[in-house]
């Protein structure tokens, strides 16, 4: 492998992780822990 080959290779890993995180971030499924950790500011004691 040369030098060329690793960097495709970790940009197409980090396009992975990105599209990963992406996908995790708005599954609708997460969507009410993330209104309730977004409302926590508001909350007062």
């Amino acid at each position: 492998m040369d030098v060329t080959t690793l960097r495709i290779v970790a940009t197409l890993a980090s396009l992975a992780c990105f599209v990963g995180i992406w996908w995790w971030a708005y599954s609708s499924r997460n969507q009410a822990r993330f209104d309730e950790a977004a409302r926590l500011p508001f909350e007062q004691d």
